[in-house]
């Protein structure tokens, strides 16, 4: 974790219920780029590092005879229940809340280690070692993130896009302009390096995977509210007794820039970085 800033139990508080209407999908070939790239024949074990709502291990749950999703947060945990259940893939996923740090916590070995955007908020080099010690020999950790070095853009949608750069403008009106971290900040925002990391850990690759997006997606005003209070540094706590003033000024600003409460956007490709444990 970066210098002068540690984990505390805030950091996504309050976000759970907005995580899953808020972000914006992973590419929709994922689950079947993965089947192929992994060879997955329906058994093995998934461990989900970070899991959130569930995102990642939902959709990659039919691959695998069993997954375990780890998360701190208690929302996060109780919103992944609720969705597996919905699912009616309860009996195959079983959820831990628990820190990454505490691993192995006595789970048992994995075929597979995923981390959908989760590992930036660990002690990386300690989670490293530790499930990579998880995997079976030849076992795949796979790094899931959205393609960052792509230009999306609304032309040719139907509704206007969502103005980003006016709704950062104001929630840093109502934060101030450091990055919030829980009880902390994060001025240089998230470490990067992870190939450094893992390099270290042991493990073998990179093979990366680009998974196209660009599906046309309608986002509504509720979708952009959603997706500002599921990022830890805009929690919904961190806005205190504010926050109806801030939903208010944000509804304004959306109507705004679109009367009909709609907005257009593509969905981002999916960027997976693979990664082995040596050994067969």
């Amino acid at each position: 974790m970066p210098e002068g800033w540690e984990w505390d139990d805030t950091l996504f508080l309050g976000s759970a219920p907005y995580y899953w209407r808020g972000r914006l999908p992973y590419a929709p070939g994922l689950p079947g780029a993965l089947a192929e790239a992994l060879a997955t024949d329906g058994r093995g074990r998934l461990l989900d590092v970070g899991c959130g709502p569930g995102t990642v291990a939902l959709s990659l749950a039919h691959l695998f005879g069993e997954v375990v999703g780890v998360d701190p947060d208690h929302g996060m945990i109780a919103e992944a229940e609720r969705r597996a259940g919905e699912a009616g893939i309860s009996t195959r996923i079983r959820w831990v809340r628990a820190r990454a740090e505490e691993l192995p916590a006595g789970l048992g070995t994995f075929t597979v280690a995923t981390f959908g955007q989760s590992f930036h908020w660990m002690d990386r080099d300690l989670v490293a070692s530790a499930v990579k010690d998880m995997l079976v020999p030849g076992g795949a950790l796979l790094h899931i993130a959205d393609l960052k070095t792509e230009t999306r853009t609304a032309d040719g949608l139907p509704h206007p896009a969502v103005p980003y750069a006016a709704v950062t403008g104001l929630t840093e009106r109502y934060l101030g302009p450091v990055r919030r971290a829980g009880r902390g900040v994060r001025p240089h925002g998230t470490p990067g390096e992870e190939a450094a990391v893992l390099n270290r850990a042991g493990f073998a690759g990179p093979r990366r995977l680009v998974v196209p997006g660009g599906q046309a997606l309608v986002r509504t005003c509720e979708d952009v509210v959603a997706w500002v209070f599921s990022h830890s540094f805009s929690a919904p706590h961190l806005f205190g007794g504010r926050r109806d003033a801030f939903e208010a000024d944000l509804e304004r600003l959306l109507r705004e820039a679109s009367p009909s409460g709609r907005f257009s956007e593509r969905g981002p490709s999916t960027e997976v970085l693979l990664w082995r444990k040596p050994g067969q």
